[in-house]
């Protein structure tokens, strides 16, 4: 049996590149902030405890995660990071209605959580897709 690869060297042999950044917080507050600058109020919100935002924290790693690979491509890597994924996402991390539309830069809200209640019993019934229910006749074996 013979041992595979550390993870960090590519299916080539070669060494995959270092991320210039180590977390989703120092791209955020060393690339994102100071690079996509907005005035904030009105179209545009922002909190300082971003990271207190779940769908916040998510769209941030997306877009880290993405920057971090498209950045080595040449050519349009950084064209197709910004149309396929910042000019998506920027407008609904920064909207007015989007994770942080109840703070301002200076004041952090706990987001609203909508209510939820279970299904009536029975309501998902997925007895016509178990296999021991399959119609008679059912698979070809």
């Amino acid at each position: 049996m013979t041992a595979s690869a550390p993870p960090d060297v590519g299916p080539d042999g070669t060494s995959a590149p270092e991320p210039v950044y180590a977390c989703a917080e120092d791209w955020v507050t060393d690339y994102f902030v100071p690079m996509f600058r907005r005035t904030l109020g009105g179209e545009y919100r922002w909190c300082a405890q971003w990271w207190q935002h779940s769908e916040a924290i998510s769209r941030f790693n997306a877009l880290w995660h993405s920057w971090e690979v498209l950045r080595l491509q040449p050519g349009t890597g950084m064209g197709s990071w910004y149309r396929d994924y910042l000019d998506h996402q920027l407008p609904v991390l920064l909207g007015a209605r989007g994770p942080f539309y109840q703070c301002s830069e200076d004041s952090h809200r706990e987001p609203h959580e909508p209510v939820t209640k279970p299904a009536p019993e029975g309501w998902w019934d997925t007895d016509e897709y178990a296999p021991d229910t399959a119609p008679e006749g059912g698979t070809d074996d």
